[in-house]
């Protein structure tokens, strides 16, 4: 017992979850435009899935892990702009659409990566390009606090940027209120002109856009290859992690540092001789235990109502 306090009470416990929130944060985001808007994005898991094979690729066929970053974000946007066709053009289920993504994703990644190298499996054979660690001038240099905040990959600082830029978006610009509006009450937004399609298109893109992101991270930043289903259920903890944070801006960011920080654990656990396959479920007990406290909340919120 006490080697598991002394290896969770750490700085590098503290590191490890910041490090392993980042996709889910980005992913989270994404979630929450969206579901502002009314067009929940169910597609999120294979969007991140088909984003990392898009750094990897584009990076090694350029040389460039900066564009490696720009072809992930690219798949992302394009995914999304796809599911948002099919979803409020063509008017397909968003949750059969979501899952269908999710699939193609799945089988496809493959696909494209034995076409492309041959590989089966893993990147290993493509010479892709990893994005850098930032160490913080004077903060790096502070006992503990830069132990903590300094040397994580650039796309955990921009994480961070993230979380003031999407609460500017929905709170103090005209585009967020629109998203928002169109979201609440869809025929009041309609009556002062708003055009409902172009918002929502808006908004998926977006949401494909930060799940890009957190696809780029996985397979350039939390390591340098892709491998198959390397999103590892990470666009699903990313939609728990928006749903326990009631539609705000803290409280998804909360959220998944919460789902982090029971990812890092499993991670940690290994350290101390646990058998793998009690581990394997901590991210996963966690959001299902997660997503229990936030139904039982809502329901007796809605009983003091009635």
């Amino acid at each position: 017992m006490n080697s598991f306090f002394d290896t969770i009470f750490t700085s590098d416990f503290v590191f490890s979850t910041i490090r392993v929130t980042t996709p889910i944060l980005f992913a989270a985001l994404g979630a929450l435009i969206s579901n502002k808007a009314g067009s929940p994005n169910i597609g999120l898991e294979g969007i991140m899935l088909m984003s990392a094979l898009g750094g990897v690729v584009f990076s090694a066929y350029t040389g460039s892990a900066f564009i490696g970053l720009l072809g992930a974000v690219l798949v992302g946007l394009i995914s999304a702009s796809i599911l948002a066709y099919f979803t409020l053009k063509l008017k397909t289920d968003v949750i059969l659409g979501g899952i269908a993504i999710n699939f193609f994703a799945d089988g496809g990644t493959i696909f494209l990566l034995y076409y492309l190298t041959g590989d089966k499996g893993t990147s290993s054979s493509l010479p892709s390009k990893v994005l850098p660690n930032i160490d913080l001038p004077i903060i790096q240099n502070i006992p503990v606090l830069g132990d903590i905040i300094s040397g994580h990959n650039i796309l955990t600082y921009v994480a961070i940027i993230l979380i003031i830029g999407v609460w500017y978006l929905l709170n103090k610009t005209a585009t967020g209120l629109r998203i928002k509006s169109v979201g609440e009450n869809e025929d009041a937004a309609k009556s002062v002109g708003v055009n409902i399609m172009k918002v929502r298109y808006l908004a998926m893109a977006l949401s494909g856009v930060f799940a890009g992101l957190g696809g780029a991270f996985l397979s350039m930043g939390y390591v340098s290859w892709f491998s198959r289903g390397m999103s590892a259920g990470r666009g699903w903890i990313a939609l728990a992690a928006e749903a326990m944070g009631r539609g705000t801006v803290l409280g998804t960011t909360l959220s998944s540092i919460l789902f982090g920080a029971a990812d890092a654990l499993s991670n940690t656990l290994q350290l101390l001789g646990i058998p793998s396959e009690l581990i394997s479920i901590i991210p996963y007990l966690a959001t299902v235990i997660g997503l229990l406290i936030y139904a039982i909340n809502n329901t007796k919120k809605r009983k003091l109502k009635e």
